[in-house]
């Protein structure tokens, strides 16, 4: 069972399944509401789990412990964290879920073009395959 724990192919399957609650839950909630206040409703529940969590688990750590090169990149992941929730929220806002998810999801290609050119990762042929048909099936999913 721990090492059911520690695989990552279970971690990104939850997080699937998570996103997938989210937009159909963000959709419902977004009924009668402005996108962006949404957004700031679902990131103060988000900081309040976090904190529940880390007191719970014991995981805080001192600010003081972290680098300036790790809060860099820990900030400009939250800036693009936040812009990528408030453009998907108005995005839910104004289209069916079941549209704006997979066009959402092609993310899932940039970020293995993004590693690819930026972090060095190597994708295999069959790899690329699976990308390009992501990238394709969220064309499709997305067509009227």
């Amino acid at each position: 069972m721990k090492t059911l724990f520690q695989s990552w192919q279970l971690w990104a399957f939850l997080s699937a399944f998570f996103a997938a609650l989210t937009a159909i839950f963000a959709k419902i909630g977004i009924e009668n509401i402005n996108s962006d206040f949404a957004t700031f409703i679902r990131t103060i529940v988000i900081l309040g789990v976090l904190a529940t969590l880390l007191a719970v688990t014991g995981q805080w750590q001192s600010p003081w412990t972290v680098s300036n090169r790790t809060y860099l990149f820990l900030v400009l992941s939250g800036c693009a964290t936040g812009a990528s929730w408030l453009c998907y929220f108005r995005a839910l806002k104004i289209g069916d879920a079941a549209r704006v998810a997979p066009i959402d999801k092609l993310s899932v290609v940039l970020v293995a073009i993004f590693a690819t050119l930026f972090l060095g990762e190597r994708l295999s042929g069959s790899n690329w395959l699976g990308v390009a048909l992501i990238a394709i099936g969220a064309v499709f999913v997305a067509l009227k």
